[in-house]
């Protein structure tokens, strides 16, 4: 499971998730994702939130997911924040959030650190939501990366069912079908869509659907020549394909950029059934058929 990803998309979809594990921040503070590298080290952070505005009491919130044994977790954790904030020179406060799946996960020796892991650190243990059942909507999603696969479906389904309006439901929908998507890597997009029993929203009326076309669209009507709306759609498609598959190959993006628009209109409709890189390979080995 590529947990960082998912939980970073997680938070910035449901930002007032970070007041609710940290009561210390602000229901309004807005924050800004990153993974800054810390040279002295070369250590790279996994998360941290910046604060968007100003004000120097906002903190910092150093935020990673941690769901493998590790006995050198801790140690690695604080030295990253540390040296980040010599590093950058902060001058606000800061807190950790890190994300765990139990109490029984072994991260090496806690006792050098327990005044900071008592103090500045919150340990959220996935696990122990399996039990609670009046969670918030925000926790509730969390809930769902932990559950065993026969709930997961049924409890998936009541989640979008308690959404308030279509609004909430297409922010509610994009996060589950991840966090689906990564529990169950062998389906497609249109397999979870249909487990979820959701036969008023087809593939095409999805938000990541409408955002593809859109853009495609837009590209098309600024480019009037037959060139110029072909490499419009090299670059939307090449930018869209690093956001849902990550940073692409040399040898992919130059075999997209030879496809023919035909071609790339069928690499539009097939980015929904691409969930890795080797998919992709796969789709361009076919020619594009």
């Amino acid at each position: 499971m590529e947990t960082d990803n998912l939980f970073y998309r997680i938070f910035l979809r449901n930002p007032q998730l970070i007041s609710e594990l940290l009561p210390q921040i602000p229901a309004d503070c807005q924050f800004q994702m990153s993974a800054p590298v810390v040279k002295g080290r070369k250590f790279s952070l996994d998360g941290l939130l910046t604060p968007l505005d100003e004000n120097p009491e906002h903190p910092l919130i150093f935020l990673e997911a941690q769901m493998q044994r590790d006995l050198q977790f801790y140690g690695r954790y604080f030295a990253e924040i540390f040296l980040y904030l010599y590093e950058y020179q902060i001058n606000r406060p800061w807190y950790g959030l890190l994300i765990l799946p139990n109490q029984t996960l072994n991260l090496g020796a806690d006792s050098p650190y327990q005044p900071l892991l008592s103090q500045q650190v919150q340990r959220l243990y996935l696990q122990d939501l399996i039990p609670q059942d009046r969670l918030s909507p925000n926790l509730s999603l969390l809930k769902l990366i932990i559950l065993d696969p026969e709930q997961t479906i049924p409890f998936a389904q009541t989640l979008l069912q308690q959404t308030p309006d279509q609004e909430a439901f297409q922010r509610q929908l994009d996060v589950i079908e991840a966090i689906l998507a990564n529990k169950f890597p062998l389906l497609t997009p249109k397999e979870i869509l249909k487990m979820l029993h959701i036969p008023t929203v087809g593939l095409r009326e999805t938000r990541f659907y409408q955002e593809i076309a859109k853009e495609v669209r837009q590209e098309a009507l600024q480019e009037g020549r037959q060139e110029g709306r072909q490499e419009g759609e090299i670059t939307v498609i090449l930018r869209l394909l690093a956001r849902k598959l990550g940073t692409l190959s040399p040898a992919q993006i130059a075999q997209i950029q030879t496809l023919s628009l035909s071609q790339l209109d069928n690499l539009t409709e097939a980015l929904f059934d691409l969930n890795q890189s080797q998919d992709l390979d796969d789709w361009l080995t076919r020619g594009g058929a």
